[in-house]
């Protein structure tokens, strides 16, 4: 028996009216004003294939060497099966509140409130540690404290997510278009350069050491290593899921949601491997590859003015990153006041829409905080947002599992090809990688999970009638009827 509600009355529906248009239900809900191409520019932003190529496969090279190429595109695979069951979900059950909408409905709404605390950890502490490595790229030519660049990257991204969301679209797709361009330049002057043929890419080689310091000689990268480094792979392209964020501003979200997940991953594939491939190939040195100074790379390559720009161009994805994360997890804030998460004066104002249409409370909420984070060490935090991670694609697969269940199995959607093999098989391995995380993270993050437990137990439970009621827009309930 499915837990999602359909609509709350007028009675308990604590938005005000005129705020945004609303379902027959007086459910409030999110204006469609985005296609497939808007939504997968937004989508894609939130991948920032650019950043990541510079920010995360540095770390890959230092471990993996030669096989790091090899393990992002198992690790591309994999998220394959990540997003089919994203995308038979977020076609089932369009609503902004993405994950947990998804899973409330399949699996309960203990596991979609447990889904929805892991995605709140995730929306506060993810945009500020990504912004602060802004100052890294902006040092040639301005050097600035990360914390403070961070700070105001997260003020920039939030007067931004105040748009309208179509404006957005455009604002990230011209930045998206800078940082696909750098990850281009990276490519063809690595194959330009290039020191070692293709058998390179899988003769799974690391320089001994790491660093400048490192010894010179050469270790054999274990089937192990690979499978410890699908750890962060799996993660490299992990952002198609800001699609189901969307799908309830997606225009036909039947079909667009899932060509948006679908589209988003395979490009930014191709944006982040290629070049992966064209370092390998075009490193001067195993030492050098190992290092992953990919900016020095491309320095030595061509000249301090392409490095320059490639770098600019970096930051710029940065910033890109930052505004479609605000845009994305104002939505979940907006979502869960709208379920009525909280009580009501919080639910009040966090479903408070503005003119442009963009949840405002909200928004504000993601980035002034996310701005304060910046001035805290992240570590811990980011070691927590890693277990989050893993444990809301766990339930997400589990969810997947359970979609063809009684009705659901019967309504139109986007059905992915391979059930129930597919969420199976990733059951097992993100529960792996859930297994492969430090103990410190798994407790704090296990802590957190309690607190929201007790949550539910003691306010949301006993006032199930009227408090987290998970639901999805009127016209999508009508549109699944037909």
């Amino acid at each position: 028996m499915t837990d999602t509600l359909r609509p709350p009355t007028p009675a308990v529906t604590e938005a005000p009216s005129s705020a945004a248009p609303a379902d027959q239900g007086g459910h409030q809900k999110l204006k469609r004003s985005i296609g497939v191409v808007g939504g997968t520019l937004l989508t894609l932003s939130c991948v920032t294939p650019a950043s990541t190529l510079f920010v995360v496969v540095p770390d890959l090279f230092s471990s993996l060497g030669t096989a790091t190429a090899l393990t992002i595109a198992i690790g591309s695979l994999l998220c394959v099966g990540v997003a089919f069951c994203y995308s038979e979900l977020g076609t089932l059950i369009p609503s902004a509140g993405g994950e947990y909408a998804m899973v409330s409905t399949m699996a309960g709404r203990l596991a979609g409130w447990l889904v929805f605390v892991l995605s709140l950890l995730v929306v506060m502490i993810v945009p500020p540690v990504i912004a602060m490595g802004t100052a890294d790229y902006l040092a040639p030519v301005i050097h600035l404290d990360p914390s403070y660049a961070g700070a105001g990257v997260m003020i920039l991204a939030t007067l931004a997510g105040l748009l309208d969301l179509r404006a957005n679209a455009w604002i990230t797709g011209i930045f998206l278009v800078l940082e696909v361009i750098a990850a281009g330049v990276v490519a063809v002057l690595g194959f330009a350069h290039a020191e070692r043929g293709p058998g390179s890419l899988v003769d799974l080689t690391v320089a001994s050491g790491s660093g400048a310091g490192g010894s010179g000689g050469v270790d054999t990268v274990t089937a192990m290593l690979i499978v410890s480094g699908l750890a962060i792979a799996l993660f490299v392209t992990q952002g198609f899921s800001t699609a189901v964020y969307l799908s309830e501003e997606l225009e036909n979200p039947r079909r667009n949601v899932a060509r948006t997940v679908l589209t988003t991953l395979a490009i930014s594939s191709v944006i982040i491997l290629v070049p992966v491939i064209a370092i390998t190939m075009g490193a001067e040195s195993l030492t050098a590859l190992t290092e992953g100074d990919i900016s020095a790379m491309v320095t030595a390559w061509s000249n301090s003015a392409v490095g320059t720009f490639v770098s600019l161009c970096v930051a710029l994805a940065i910033i890109n990153a930052g505004i479609v994360m605000v845009i994305q997890n104002s939505r979940v804030l907006f979502a869960s006041a709208r379920d009525k998460a909280w009580p009501a004066p919080v639910n009040k104002a966090l479903a408070r829409l503005g003119g442009t249409g963009a949840p405002w409370v909200a928004t504000l909420l993601v980035g002034v905080p996310g701005a304060v984070l910046c001035f805290v060490n992240l570590d811990t935090l980011y070691g927590v947002t890693g277990v989050s991670v893993t444990g809301m694609y766990l339930l997400v697969a589990v969810a997947a599992l359970l979609a063809r269940r009684g009705s659901h199995g019967e309504r139109p959607a986007w059905r992915m090809p391979l059930w129930p093999a597919v969420p199976l098989v990733l059951i097992a391995v993100l529960a792996y990688i859930l297994s492969q995380q430090e103990v410190p993270y798994l407790l704090w993050t296990g802590g957190i999970v309690l607190a929201a437990t007790l949550y539910w137990a003691f306010y949301l439970r006993p006032r199930r009638e009227t408090r987290w009621l998970v639901s999805i827009p009127d016209d999508e309930l009508q549109e699944g009827l037909q």
